[in-house]
């Protein structure tokens, strides 16, 4: 609260804190206005089929709600993340971005231009096959129920409804990166976090609506136990000292500090989930397109059906139900083999120890050269084990939780079905937000000391005079 208060107090702060929550308004504002050509009815049964959880309330998630609502904002910043992260992994393997990840400020422009514009692919791909797949009618579990309306679908349409949600994420990286320039924080993470936060209210709203003020309260205190514990996990970091030796520049000598190599207990942070939600729901979306056929009795129930439509109920089953000991043991390998996985994209123990040894330093009792590299990677593969273990139960524990508690066919259990993966993202970006001010706070409590010595100075030189 001392940290908010001096913020306010700094006009250039506070000025930036209040252009962010304009852009963040301006966010919340454009995913409630549907793209045009679409039917209004349709979405409200988006919106209901949304709370049964699944891959679209996977989706919403990341959307903030934007998703059903089919609004310009609907694909939200996820294919910029996504481009990203492809660009750091293709950094590995192609030389030239590597290259420009050396150059400093200019390669990274340049690495940062090359991924808006993956970007724009990527959302002008996903914004196809998701309006194609809700005018079909088979995404969502709105089945026969096309976005569009009766008999109004047509090609020009169609396009009308891409090219604006395609248009929407590019509005939408723009306001992240002008976040990030001119406001508070990282302007994408900020927008995450927006979106994220924003679904909450609701999920404990249904909690409450079913379940009772006694469960609510106990769910409640379930996210204070966990949002600490994400705190306690996301700030630990161990500390590997490195020692740099002293060397004489003609009369002078340079070096002989300390300094240490910090290596997060959770490196890959929430990327980890996201990959792993991503490959688990792949079978999802292929299962979605399946030529499907049911078998109805005279009641109008559905008795049975195809092959097809026998592996769309296994998936949903298995693969979307937050109980299921299949969907608990695959997700949470998927998020261990992930973490690694993006904690090696990050950190190489190779190059690491390469610049250490260029730089004259070592570790203490640690030889300079492959025997640095091994130590640096045996003690991030030791430290990065506890971190997913901890992501996965984050991820799986609350969701499994609630699927008891609230039962698994429960609206509010599925609208909370993502809950641990929400805290973390919240506590993430809330957290690094919080580093940013506090570093600015500091970078100006030094300025105004300096101004005071200076002034200082000046009085004393017109007294001695």
């Amino acid at each position: 609260m001392s940290t908010l208060r001096n913020v306010f107090k700094i006009a250039e702060l506070r000025n930036k804190v209040l252009f962010t929550l304009g852009l963040i308004a301006v966010y919340r504002f454009g995913s409630h206005v549907p793209v045009p050509g679409i039917s209004l009815v349709v979405l409200d049964e988006l919106a209901e089929t949304a709370k049964e959880g699944g891959m679209l309330g996977f989706l919403q998630v990341f959307s903030g709600g934007a998703l059903t609502q089919f609004s310009v904002f609907a694909l939200g910043i996820m294919p910029y993340i996504t481009a990203s992260i492809i660009m750091q992994i293709l950094a590995v393997v192609i030389p030239k971005l590597e290259q420009w990840q050396e150059q400093g400020a200019v390669g990274q422009r340049k690495i940062t231009q090359w991924t808006r514009y993956l970007g724009v692919a990527i959302a002008l791909l996903q914004g196809t096959g998701i309006t194609y797949m809700f005018h079909t009618g088979s995404f969502g579990g709105v089945a026969g129920k096309d976005i569009f309306g009766v008999d109004r679908y047509n090609t020009g349409r169609f396009l009308l409804v891409v090219l604006t949600l395609t248009a929407g994420f590019s509005l939408l990286m723009w306001i992240g990166e002008v976040i990030t320039e001119r406001g508070i924080g990282n302007g994408m993470s900020i927008l995450i976090f927006a979106s994220v936060v924003s679904t909450m209210p609701a999920s404990f709203g249904t909690v409450k609506a079913e379940k009772g003020w006694a469960v609510m309260f106990g769910i409640v205190a379930m996210f204070i136990v966990l949002m600490v514990a994400i705190v306690f996990i996301e700030q630990g970091v161990r500390r590997i000292p490195v020692q740099f030796a002293k060397r004489q520049v003609g009369r002078k000598m340079y070096g002989g500090q300390s300094t240490y190599i910090p290596l997060k207990v959770n490196g890959a942070g929430v990327i980890s989930i996201i990959f792993a939600s991503s490959v688990l729901y792949l079978p999802i979306i292929i299962g979605q397109v399946l030529p499907v056929k049911t078998d109805v009795n005279a009641a109008g129930v559905v008795t049975g059906g195809n092959w097809a439509y026998g592996v769309q109920q296994w998936m949903d089953d298995h693969l979307t139900r937050s109980p299921s000991p299949f969907y608990l043991v695959i997700y949470g390998v998927l998020i261990i083999a992930f973490a690694y996985f993006y904690t090696a994209i990050q950190f190489d123990p190779a190059k690491q120890a390469d610049q250490i040894r260029k730089q004259g330093g070592f570790i203490p009792g640690i030889r300079p050269g492959h025997q640095t590299e091994r130590y640096l990677a045996k003690i991030l593969s030791r430290i990065t084990l506890p971190g997913a273990l901890f992501v996965a139960a984050v991820a799986l524990i609350p969701a499994f939780v609630l699927g008891q508690v609230l039962g698994s066919d429960s609206t509010g259990s599925n609208a909370l079905g993502f809950f641990g993966i929400s805290i973390l993202i919240a506590v993430g970006v809330a957290l690094e937000t919080v580093k940013q001010i506090d570093g600015q706070l500091m970078m100006r409590n030094y300025e105004g000391f300096l101004d005071k010595a200076k002034a200082r100075a000046k009085a004393s030189a017109k007294s001695s005079k």
